[in-house]
């Protein structure tokens, strides 16, 4: 994961960074909500008079300093995650609190308790799951499993995450993507979530309008281009499906990638029969021993002996 610079933080190349009125307003009703919700006055400053809002500006202003810094002595913007980003963000504005903590201590004596309950902080949309398994979702692409096509999903749209419903029953919790520019587009691929279809009809892969972001890494897009160079088109769908199915299943995406990589550089890539063999194996059913009755036995059921010998043994 790479970050931005502080000084690009806020940037937009759109002046307004609505799409319609009907969302300004929206965002306007919502932060009266809240206000209402905390018991908060909200106040206002003149439109285009920045400096009225200075006290706030400069706090900050100076964290994003702080933050380049910070990254300039650390050397490198890359973090192995985002929770790694967040800690490295807290260890900083932790350190920036302290100035003012006897004044936050000052200032929570007088504070309110906060309500009980706690503020939505979610919008809802319903939308509906295509025949290609994808939800739309504020201009981005989801994947969903393909057992939800056709169904009406509640979406609860947080600012780093959607939690998808059906009925009462929460069935997805996915990652929020944003695009690059408000007028963009963005999408989402789950390979996971389409790959028992595309298993169906693995020729739809070559035609699929996100066909290589269904590839997970470079290295599957290395072994696409090789798959394509050895085998026919045809086989060449089946072959990368197949792959992406066994990646899927048996959860060995990173491990299967690299090892078929390597018998590319020995070699050349197994086909689909040796793929099956090495990675599906056929389990062996075990020996069921059956005891075969005599023919005599069933002679004396049909002329009704075993009801005889059951009136004797009564």
């Amino acid at each position: 994961m790479r970050v931005e610079r502080p000084e690009q933080f806020g940037r937009s190349t759109h002046t307004d960074p609505y799409v319609n009125a009907s969302e300004k307003r929206e965002l306007t009703d919502s932060y009266k909500g809240l206000c209402q919700h905390y018991k908060m006055c909200p106040t206002t400053n003149n439109l285009g008079v920045s400096h009225e809002n200075g006290a706030i500006e400069t706090a900050h202003g100076s964290l994003k300093h702080r933050i380049d810094q910070a990254l300039k002595l650390r050397g490198s913007s890359d973090f192995t995650s985002a929770a790694a980003y967040r800690t490295f963000l807290l260890r900083i504005v932790e350190k920036l609190n302290k100035r003012s903590r006897v004044r936050l201590t000052e200032e929570q004596s007088v504070l309110q308790p906060l309500p009980f309950d706690r503020f939505i902080d979610y919008r809802e949309l319903s939308v509906r799951v295509t025949t290609s398994s994808t939800i739309q979702v504020k201009r981005t692409l989801y994947t969903v499993p393909s057992q939800l096509i056709g169904e009406r999903l509640r979406v609860h749209l947080y600012h780093d995450r959607l939690q998808c419903y059906l009925g009462q029953s929460c069935v997805l919790d996915i990652p929020r993507v944003y695009p690059d520019t408000p007028q963009g587009r963005a999408r989402r691929i789950d390979y996971g979530h389409i790959i028992h279809s595309l298993a169906a009809k693995p020729q739809a892969f070559r035609f699929s309008q996100f066909r290589d972001e269904i590839l997970p890494d470079a290295n599957y897009r290395q072994l696409w281009a090789l798959a394509e160079a050895q085998f026919s088109p045809q086989v060449a769908c089946k072959w990368i499906v197949h792959v992406l199915r066994i990646a899927h299943e048996k959860d060995c995406q990173e491990l299967l990638g690299r090892e078929l990589l390597a018998d590319a550089e020995r070699l050349e890539l197994p086909t689909l029969e040796v793929l099956q063999e090495r990675y599906l194996p056929h389990s062996k059913v075990p020996p069921i021993p059956v005891r075969q009755h005599e023919v005599l036995d069933y002679d004396e059921l049909l002329e009704g002996q075993w009801a005889a010998q059951e009136i004797c043994y009564g």
